[in-house]
């Protein structure tokens, strides 16, 4: 199995230990991100650290009232690293206020064009307020008009209302443990009707745990709880679901 998006550095207890733990439960892959700063460099040192772990480098985009022109440099000088597998998190976040919206598109937009010019599949963050779409909107305009071309993954997916778009771009969506919980009902829905060339598996750790471990920090060994309950989902075997996700991750990220 593969955890296509978590941030080792947040996760509790020694790393070499949590990532133990993964290799323990069939994980064989991990896209480590970094979420802008020092997060980035500190996503590729574990990269460098263990064979299993890949870095992302980026700029949350609650964190893009901070980024400038420097920022960009840095991290499209940082992509050039032999294990940086992917650019972002970025996008649009209407949830919380820390970056104005014109900060945040500036910010996406800058990123998007430095996973085109190294060849990087790029990862998007939208998160929208209880009952809104904006977020998820404009993010969807911003990649139309910016990412043709580019490998897309709708990092913790939770916009099933437009799976059916995602599905018509060619997009990845990669499911977290949210998608295990019990009111997740049309989340469950789109991760059934996705293709197998498009889905993918997460944990988001240490946040959004699976429904078995609901309450306590998430960690990369707990994907396989979410994938199995993703399998169930689509009517197959959790050894179907492992080769597809493995599959589909080693295309995007070359590992």
């Amino acid at each position: 199995m593969i955890d296509s998006h978590t941030h080792l550095f947040l996760c509790e207890g020694d790393e070499d230990d949590v990532v133990a733990r993964a290799r323990a439960a069939g994980v064989i892959r991990m896209l480590n991100v970094g979420l802008g700063g020092e997060a980035n460099t500190t996503a590729i040192a574990a990269a460098e650290r263990h064979a299993e772990v890949f870095a992302s480098i980026g700029c949350h985009p609650t964190d893009a009232s901070g980024f400038d022109e420097t920022m960009g440099e840095e991290i499209a000088r940082l992509a050039a690293h032999e294990k940086v597998r992917a650019i972002g998190e970025t996008g649009i976040d209407h949830y919380r206020d820390t970056a104005t919206p014109a900060e945040q598109r500036r910010a996406f937009e800058a990123q998007i064009e430095i996973a085109r010019e190294h060849g990087l599949p790029v990862v998007i963050h939208c998160r929208d307020p209880e009952g809104e779409t904006s977020a998820s909107d404009e993010t969807f305009d911003v990649l139309d008009a910016r990412a043709d071309g580019l490998a897309v993954i709708l990092h913790c997916f939770s916009a099933p209302w437009r799976a059916a778009d995602a599905i018509e771009r060619g997009w990845y969506c990669s499911f977290a443990g949210h998608v295990t919980y019990p009111a997740s009902d049309e989340l469950r829905e789109a991760a059934a009707q996705l293709p197998d060339e498009l889905i993918l598996v997460e944990t988001d750790a240490p946040y959004l745990a699976p429904q078995t471990i609901r309450g306590k920090p998430n960690e990369p060994a707990h994907v396989v709880d979410t994938a199995k309950f993703v399998a169930e989902v689509r009517g197959l075997a959790y050894e179907e679901l492992e080769r597809t996700v493995e599959s589909n991750a080693r295309r995007l990220f070359g590992w």
